[in-house]
């Protein structure tokens, strides 16, 4: 199958490498998709993924941003969007970031996060309307700094618990893990590989 990966933001696509060896010796084709995460070109990011689907049935697999950048992507209907099957998210905020909210509050934002807080601190609570089916892996393994900003609230250390949930998901499943040791996690990318088989 077709998959792409989408990195977090702040990150590189050369995160995702472990994960893309992974799915790849497991028979599957991969496109590890890198972007701008603060200042996303979402032309140039949704023509590079309808030229790769190019009419096959594919899998989008992305961590924290990226998993937002997919909703993004399906609800923008391009072109090669109905081709996506599955979605599965590591650690996405899919209810908007409370870390990306308390700094907004404290006035640094904006040049933390630049064009960013629109995805990061949606006006509107989102729900997944895709016919793709949605996984949404999250970490419960408080080590970051949503730890000490949030106050003890079940989170992966960034992202809390409750915001890798979405109205409409297909399930929703808890690993102890960090933010980012979703992403290179054996345990994390067998289920990973399970669900897309």
């Amino acid at each position: 199958m077709k998959i792409i990966l989408l990195h977090g933001l702040y990150m590189h696509n050369v995160v995702m490498l472990p994960l893309e060896k992974r799915l790849e010796r497991a028979g599957h084709e991969v496109l590890n998709l890198g972007y701008r995460t603060v200042a996303p070109d979402l032309e140039e990011m949704f023509k590079a993924i309808d030229a790769y689907i190019d009419g096959d049935d594919v899998a989008i697999v992305a961590h924290s941003m990226g998993g937002v950048m997919a909703r993004t992507y399906l609800e923008c209907q391009s072109e090669m969007s109905h081709h996506v099957k599955t979605v599965v998210t590591l650690g996405t905020p899919h209810n908007g970031s409370q870390v990306a909210a308390f700094f907004k509050n404290i006035g640094v934002g904006d040049v933390m996060f630049d064009q960013a807080t629109k995805y990061l601190l949606p006006d509107e609570i989102p729900s997944w309307s895709s016919k793709a089916a949605l996984y949404s892996l999250a970490g419960d393994l408080s080590i970051g700094p949503a730890t000490i900003l949030l106050h003890g609230q079940p989170s992966d250390g960034t992202v809390l618990l409750e915001e890798t949930k979405i109205e409409g998901m297909t399930s929703h499943e808890i690993f102890p893990l960090t933010h980012t040791s979703l992403i290179f996690s054996e345990r994390v990318s067998d289920r990973v590989i399970e669900i897309l088989e």
